[in-house]
């Protein structure tokens, strides 16, 4: 390749630069323009296409900006005669790490959005901290993707140098005039494309966020820049609720606890903002134990009874037996988000789940800060190792005072990629309440499967298969429930039976995907109360995840102070009820049917889900100005609870 002396002239020390922009510019607008095609139904039936497309060269002119920033930063410093040398080859390592860092996000966009139906994000930095269990993830399920990523960024790479090579041996220094002349205006016009707007704040991804659908919302932009964004997002945890809008602390404690079923609580201590008296329904001399089973990604699309695949034979069984909620919601995609919002109460953020959070990794409200001073044995039961998502931090420091993970599971029938099978897990499980009801301890266990998850590893034999091949959702989640049968039909025999509740409830789906701006029919779950003397019923409003935690205490007879919001459903079954719902950078309140939907940067919108046809509508009138801040209320509470480290009980410090 030759280059010509007139752009060598023309560019300078800046010739690397200018050809990584115009690279950067081709492969992701290449990038952007298969996507497209492959999403082509949703892309077309979303808007504009062409202007989409237009915007995309936008948000990609910010990334190429983002990335020249540093060098040019640095080229007073370097891109002069005495150390060009030096700058000739930062400058070509620089250009390769960034070429290497735009092919291989984008080369393993597809597979990220075949699993969350988005771009790139949060989730994709987050699991880089596990690689262990992420690379075991990779290598049993999606290996010809992993290898065929890596070789596709090698061989665009090593083509790429060679050109660069070139490049980088005709670069030469401007004249010291000539440079402190251009230096300024280049700088200048970098700044300008990183801003890319005149309005108050610079551009950021919500900026793109031009249609109803999320994902084509995401394909606007490009995944590098969506990863770099989330990543700066996360300095900004404590306060990332503030996306949405402000109140005075004073009016959003105000609307944020305007409940029912708050209404007759009392909040003496300003310090503790939520705390208050929680009276039981049930009275017992002797409260019950609790185990909560959280299933892995167990969405209502598996659950037969509720418009599901029917692959969970044993729970539509067991649905019979107790309390079954018709219509409860996760919080959020994450299993660290179900886990706050079911041991915690706690509701959803834009920030990472509190588990993962500093400022909750100790005095910060679960059902075991209650049930531990009360004498319980509580515990964490997982077949993995407890250390993923900062699990075993969050539990042992907030009144979780056993955890017992993979290396304490004696001789495990199988081991897949995230740990032992949930028959394993039940087993171990089983092998502790025995333990605890023979030393007469009350207890409290937390027990958490994993088999439901990709590449979704299960022992050969145990059922039969729904479908062909092994390896699918379908057939792990059947499995799951098999081994969920098992371990209920056993606890069955056990002399705690009656003296025990047991929750069994998902964490989230397997995938949460749609064209709708927030996936309702993806955050339906299933969740069950059984054991002891609960009679059958069907609790048929709206439900929260966080609503399981005052529910539980009522029905084991336990009253007391709790920092707890949700509602309690012993107390009241029949009022319309409301669910939280993060999805993204998207905040929903979804009061029975009726949905208020706040976005970073844009005006909330209305919505009505119609539940029978998992059809999410939105509306062509703006929600009215006082349930946009009722609603506001609801996403910044939890951040001022957990910035101000008021979410415990009045003895926790």
């Amino acid at each position: 390749m030759r280059v010509d002396p007139r752009l060598v002239r023309l560019f300078g020390p800046y010739l690397q630069y200018v050809v990584l922009l115009l690279l950067m510019l081709l492969l992701l607008s290449t990038s952007r323009g298969v996507l497209f095609i492959w999403q082509y139904d949703r892309v077309v039936a979303a808007g504009d296409t062409a202007t989409m497309l237009l915007q995309g060269i936008r948000a990609d002119l910010i990334l190429a900006g983002l990335w020249l920033s540093i060098p040019l930063l640095l080229a007073p410093l370097l891109a002069h005669q005495a150390s060009f040398t030096v700058w000739r080859y930062f400058s070509h390592g620089w250009v390769l790490l960034g070429l290497c860092l735009v092919i291989f996000i984008e080369v393993s966009t597809p597979q990220f959005i075949l699993q969350y139906d988005i771009r790139p994000n949060r989730l994709y930095i987050e699991y880089l901290k596990y690689p262990k269990e992420v690379f075991s993830t990779l290598w049993q399920g999606y290996r010809a993707m992993l290898l065929g990523g890596v070789a596709v960024t090698a061989l665009l790479l090593w083509l790429l140098n060679r050109v660069f090579i070139r490049v980088t041996a005709t670069a030469q220094p401007y004249p010291a005039k000539t440079f402190w002349l251009s230096w300024p205006l280049v700088l200048l016009l970098v700044f300008a494309a990183v801003r890319s707007t005149t309005e108050h704040r610079p551009a950021n991804p919500a900026l793109f966020a031009i249609t109803s659908d999320a994902l084509v919302n995401s394909l606007i932009i490009n995944s590098p820049y969506s990863v770099l964004y989330a990543l700066y997002s996360m300095k900004h945890e404590a306060r990332s609720s503030e996306i949405y809008g402000k109140l005075a602390d004073d009016e959003m404690l105000r609307l944020a606890l305007d409940w029912p079923w708050l209404k007759q609580a009392i909040f003496h201590d300003p310090e503790l903002p939520t705390l208050h008296q929680h009276e039981a329904s049930v009275q017992r001399d002797k409260p019950l134990n609790l185990v909560i089973i959280l299933q892995e990604s167990l969405g209502a699309t598996f659950v037969a009874s509720l418009g599901g695949v029917p692959v969970t034979p044993e729970l539509e069984k067991l649905k019979h037996d107790g309390w079954w909620f018709e219509q409860m919601y996760a919080t959020g995609t994450r299993s660290v988000r179900g886990i706050e919002a079911v041991i915690s109460g706690f509701m959803p953020t834009p920030a990472q789940s509190v588990v993962k959070l500093s400022l909750s990794q100790q005095h910060f409200y679960t059902l075991g800060s209650t049930l531990s001073q009360l004498g319980y044995n509580t515990s964490f039961i997982y077949g993995g190792e407890a250390h993923f998502d900062n699990m075993r931090s969050f539990f042992t420091g907030n009144g979780i005072n056993q955890i017992i993970d993979l290396p304490q599971m004696a001789n495990p029938v199988f081991v897949g990629s995230w740990g032992a099978s949930d028959e394993d897990l039940f087993t171990a499980a089983a092998s502790h309440l025995a333990d605890m009801h023979q030393q007469q301890k009350p207890f409290f266990s937390l027990v958490f499967t994993s088999s439901n998850h990709t590449p979704f590893e299960f022992p050969d034999g145990r059922i039969e298969l729904h479908e062909q091949p092994k390896q699918t959702a379908n057939n792990a989640v059947k499995y799951a429930d098999f081994a969920l049968g098992k371990f209920i039909a056993h606890a069955r025999q056990q002399g705690y039976w009656q003296d025990t509740l047991f929750l069994i409830v998902a964490d989230h789906d397997n995938r949460v995907y749609g064209s709708n701006l927030v996936p309702v029919e993806k955050f339906h779950i299933p969740a069950l109360i059984l054991g002891a003397d609960v009679a059958p019923k069907r609790i048929k409003p709206v439900a929260s995840q966080i609503d399981l935690a005052p529910t539980l205490l009522s029905l084991m007879g336990i009253s007391g102070q709790t920092p707890l919001t949700g509602r309690d459903f012993s107390k009241d079954d029949s009022s319309p009820g409301r669910a939280l719902m993060q999805f993204d950078q998207y905040f929903a309140l979804m009061e029975q049917q009726q949905l208020t939907i706040l976005r970073p940067g844009q005006p909330a919108v209305s919505a009505r889900y119609h539940l029978q046809q998992k059809q999410l509508v939105l509306s062509e009138q703006a929600p009215n100005a006082v349930q946009v801040k009722h609603t506001l209320a609801q996403v910044l509470l939890p951040s001022y609870l957990y910035r101000q480290q008021q979410y415990h009980l009045a003895s926790q410090p």
